[in-house]
């Protein structure tokens, strides 16, 4: 599937997203290469795989070019051989509120202690509810993206 993915992201300041979110998911990600012009990620998602290509933010952080395709779960197994050090690990709550779902992660292993919010919008202009957890915004920040946290964890800061 190629598309612009448009999305804001922030940091989250309390943990009341869990009982609001109506599904949590586990997700193990590793990057085959971390180039800001075309990141190259692998994800496991419980029994699903994916292999995704990101292509560069645009100057506002808002929005980036995305291509994603599923491919087999034990192929992405045998691909993680190939990534990057630094696997990412961690939670996702998905929280619907209004029109749009905030995807929740809370990072674990050497990114213990983050928590991001992102919510992925249909245009750059379209309005929002912000939930009270939701913090400071980042996005264009690339110190919080995935592919920089498998590089420059959390805990380092």
């Amino acid at each position: 599937m190629t598309m612009l993915e448009i999305e804001r992201k922030f940091l989250v300041k309390s943990g009341e997203y869990k009982k609001e979110a109506y599904e949590k998911i586990r997700i193990k990600q590793g990057f085959l290469s971390t180039d800001p012009e075309r990141t190259v990620r692998l994800r496991i998602t419980n029994e699903t795989a994916f292999l995704t290509i990101k292509g560069k933010s645009k100057e506002n952080g808002l929005s980036r070019f995305e291509w994603e395709k599923e491919i087999d779960k034990n192929e992405a197994e045998e691909l993680f051989k190939l990534c990057k050090p630094g696997i990412i690990d961690k939670t996702r709550y998905l929280v619907k509120i209004g029109d749009f779902t905030y995807e929740v992660d809370e990072f674990y292993g050497e990114n213990q202690g983050l928590v991001v919010a992102e919510i992925e919008l249909n245009n750059e202009k379209d309005s929002f509810q912000k939930p009270i957890w939701l913090g400071e915004e980042i996005t264009g920040d690339i110190k919080y993206y995935n592919s920089q946290l498998s590089e420059h964890p959390y805990k380092n800061w």
